[in-house]
């Protein structure tokens, strides 16, 4: 009998301090959307903070892998230096970082390249190249510079034609505009 009175008043008093928080219960202003589902669902997927979840059934394969492989600018910068090894790539924090790397029997030269992301949106001002030289005249005495010019110019360039090329075919692939029961409005 105790512990039912218990929960009753804590449940009493979970819905008060409910109420006392502004008077607004969580959820969107109802006059900000339209009031038929079908609408709001349309435009919720145009503005992109929606999703389709029976588009992969029937579709076969291993599956639908689609966080870095959907950033263009990523997938770009991999392909590029796909020839260095990687030291860090993480896809959440937006940074690319190789290790050092030389060219042949040239030990005493190493070159690391460090891409930062600024957004996801393919332009020329989407990414912060840095690259750093390392020259070694015996093993224990290096000298790290960082360098800017020609190299750094060149990489972006490529990085983003290559991305744009990238966004244009997931355009034209995977575009597919929404077709749902919306009713016409009545006037």
């Amino acid at each position: 009998m105790k512990r039912k009175f218990l929960s009753i008043v804590f449940l009493f008093s979970f819905l008060i301090s409910l109420s006392s928080c502004g008077g607004k219960l969580p959820g969107g202003d109802a006059r900000k959307f339209p009031p038929n589902p079908d609408e709001r669902v349309r435009k919720n997927i145009e503005e992109g903070r929606g999703f389709r979840l029976m588009d992969n059934i029937g579709k076969t394969g291993s599956g639908n892998f689609e966080f870095s492989s959907s950033n263009e600018l990523w997938r770009a910068t991999l392909d590029i230096i796909d020839f260095m090894p990687l030291a860090l790539a993480n896809y959440s924090g937006g940074i690319i970082v190789t290790d050092w790397y030389s060219e042949g029997n040239n030990l005493n030269e190493a070159i690391k390249i460090s891409v930062r992301f600024l957004t996801n949106e393919v332009r020329s001002d989407a990414l912060d190249i840095k690259i750093f030289y390392k020259k070694c005249s015996f093993l224990e005495s290096c000298a790290v510079t960082q360098q800017q010019g020609v190299l750094v110019a060149e990489l972006s360039k490529k990085i983003l034609t290559k991305a744009a090329i990238y966004k244009k075919q997931s355009k034209d692939k995977d575009y597919k505009p929404y077709i749902g029961s919306v009713r016409p409005k009545d006037d």
